[in-house]
């Protein structure tokens, strides 16, 4: 199973580039690239980072994509 995502639009929204967003959270750059793309499921930690960052639910963000 993959991971979708909401990142981006969550990430847009709060007006932040996707370098400061992997600042906040401990990671490269380049690693939110590849988790907006598709390219990269995060770790349950990571995704609970991201979460707490834009003070939502991870079910918010992240989603389970069936078949």
């Amino acid at each position: 199973m993959k991971i979708e995502n909401q990142m981006k639009k969550f990430r847009k929204k709060e007006d932040i580039t996707q370098a400061e967003l992997a600042e906040e959270v401990g990671v490269s750059r380049q690693t939110i690239n590849a988790i907006e793309t598709g390219k990269y499921d995060p770790s349950l930690e990571l995704a609970l980072k991201i979460s707490d960052f834009f003070s939502t639910d991870v079910e918010k963000i992240f989603k389970l994509k069936r078949g």
